[in-house]
C-alpha cells in the first residue's frame, strides 16, 4: 500500500493551469503566478536590480529578470546548465554564488551577462561529495561570511562531526572556512533576525521513527559552537533509538519550536517588508515541502512562526491547498521577500514561482 500512496503524493502537476484558487490564505492575501516554466525551482536569491536567481536539484540555474519591479517576471532564462545539483544560490557584490554538492562556484558580473554567463571561479572545493542529502542551501550572513551546510550523509548515522551534520561559514574568497554549528541533520533554509542578527534555521528530522515523530525543527544559533543534538537527540527530548544511549538530550541546544513531523521544512525567511499588515511583520515564513513516507502525507504548505522576545509564541498555517487527500500538485521549497513587500514562493513540483501579496 505504501508505494501506491507515495506515487499518488508525488504525481506531477501537468500543464500551466495551476489551481491557485484552491490555495487557502488569511483574509486580504492573494496568490498569483510570478513565473511558470521554472522546472524544479528551489532556492532563490535576489539581485539589487530585481533579477531572481533560482537553483534546482537537477543541473540547472535559472535567472528571472524583472526590470519594472512588477508582479510577474519578465522572462525565465536558463542561465547555467550541466552543474552537480546546484540547489543553493546567493548573491553578493555583483556576483552569483552557486553551491554544487562538493564545491562553491562564483559567477562575476552575472547580471550583465544573463545570456552569456562567464566561466565560474571555484571559491571552495573543500566539501564532501556524498549525494545523500548533498544538495545545499547557502546565504550570506550579516558578518559578510557565506554560510554553507553539510548534511548527514544518511538517514541516521554517526558521521565525522568535523565534516558532516554541521553549518560552516567562509569568507567570500573561500578562505577562513570554519564550523559554526554542529548536530544539524539537514538544514535547507536559514535567515538572520533582522534586528538582532541571530541565525535561525530549519532542520529536517530523521525518518522511520513513526508517523508522528520526530518533529522537524526551527532552531536559533546566536553564537558559534552550539550542538543541536543529531544523531543523539531529536526535537527537545526524543532520544534516538540507535544513538540516544550515548548522550543525553540535556547536553544539546533544543529547538525554539518543534514543527510538524516529516513536513520537510525547507526555506525560511523573516518577513522584512511592509506590504503585509503589522501583525505579520517580523514573522518567520517557512516552506514545508511535504512528507515522502508519512501516511497520511503532511506538510505541502506555508507556515509562519511569531517571534517575540527571542521566543516562538505561535506556529500556524499561513497557506495550504497544494495537497488534496493523498495527491499533491505542488511542493513549496523556498520563500523570498521582495522589495515591494510581496512574498515569493518556489515550487519544485509544479515548476513555478508564486507571488503572495496583500490588498488589491
Amino acid at each position: 500500500m505504501l508505494p501506491t500512496l507515495l506515487l499518488l503524493a508525488c504525481l506531477p502537476a501537468y500543464g500551466r493551469d495551476l489551481p491557485l484558487d484552491t490555495i487557502k490564505l488569511p483574509a486580504g492575501f492573494r496568490i498569483t503566478i510570478y513565473a511558470d516554466a521554472v522546472p524544479g525551482a528551489r532556492s532563490m536569491a535576489l539581485a539589487p536590480d530585481g533579477t531572481l536567481f533560482v537553483g534546482t536539484r537537477g543541473d540547472t540555474v535559472y535567472a528571472l529578470p524583472n526590470r519594472s519591479g512588477g508582479p510577474r517576471a519578465d522572462a525565465v532564462l536558463t542561465l547555467l546548465k550541466g552543474l552537480d545539483t546546484p540547489n543553493g544560490v546567493a548573491f553578493r557584490d555583483d556576483a552569483l554564488y552557486v553551491a554544487e554538492v562538493g564545491r562553491i562556484l562564483r559567477y562575476d558580473r552575472i547580471v550583465e551577462r544573463l545570456r552569456n554567463p562567464p566561466k565560474p571561479v571555484v571559491v571552495s572545493d573543500a566539501f564532501p561529495r556524498d549525494a545523500h542529502h548533498g544538495w545545499k542551501f547557502i546565504r550570506f550572513g550579516p558578518d559578510g561570511r557565506l554560510y554553507v551546510p553539510v548534511a548527514a550523509p544518511c538517514n541516521i548515522c554517526e558521521p565525522d562531526p568535523a565534516r558532516y551534520a554541521a553549518i560552516f561559514r567562509l569568507k567570500p574568497d573561500g578562505s577562513a572556512l570554519e564550523q559554526y554549528a554542529r548536530g544539524v541533520r539537514n538544514t535547507v533554509g536559514f535567515d538572520w533576525h533582522p534586528q538582532i542578527g541571530e541565525l535561525w534555521f530549519t532542520d529536517n528530522g530523521r525518518d522511520w521513527l513513526g508517523n508522528d515523530a520526530p518533529p522537524d525543527e526551527l532552531n536559533r544559533a546566536p553564537r558559534a559552537g552550539l550542538h543541536f543534538g543529531y544523531p543523539y537527540c531529536h526535537g527537545k527530548s526524543i532520544a534516538d533509538s540507535e544513538y540516544g544511549g550515548k548522550r543525553a538530550c540535556a547536553e544539546f541546544t533544543p529547538p525554539m519550536r518543534e514543527l510538524g513531523a516529516h513536513v520537510a521544512a525547507l526555506g525560511m525567511r523573516f518577513y522584512s517588508g511592509t506590504l503585509f499588515p503589522e501583525s505579520w511583520r517580523g514573522r518567520v515564513f517557512i516552506a514545508e515541502h511535504g512528507s515522502w513516507n508519512r501516511i497520511p502525507p503532511a506538510g505541502y504548505r506555508l507556515t509562519t512562526a511569531r517571534i517575540e522576545g527571542g521566543r516562538v509564541t505561535a506556529y500556524e498555517v499561513f497557506a495550504e491547498g497544494w495537497l488534496k487527500g493523498l495527491a499533491a500538485w505542488g511542493r513549496p521549497a523556498d520563500v523570498q521577500v521582495m522589495p515591494d513587500g510581496a512574498l515569493l514562493v518556489s515550487d519544485d513540483k509544479a515548476g513555478a514561482i508564486y507571488r503572495i501579496s496583500y490588498g488589491k
